[in-house]
């Protein structure tokens, strides 16, 4: 015996059928992580050089 079957036997009320939760779309910088994996690790770099560059030419 089904389950349509049986609910319908007991008197019940068909059944309902799950709502999908829609997804929330990702932002802009979780979508650059994660297509640029590698690009934290060149900013931070680049930084870097940015900085000691800086600091050099600060005691020149």
């Amino acid at each position: 015996m089904g389950e349509a079957k049986r609910r319908k036997d007991l008197g019940l009320p068909p059944r309902e059928k799950k709502k999908k939760k829609e997804e929330k779309k990702a932002g802009f910088i979780s979508n650059l992580s994660a297509r640029f994996p590698f690009l934290p690790f060149i900013l931070g770099g680049i930084l870097l050089v940015v900085l000691i560059v800086d600091l050099v030419n600060y005691y020149k």
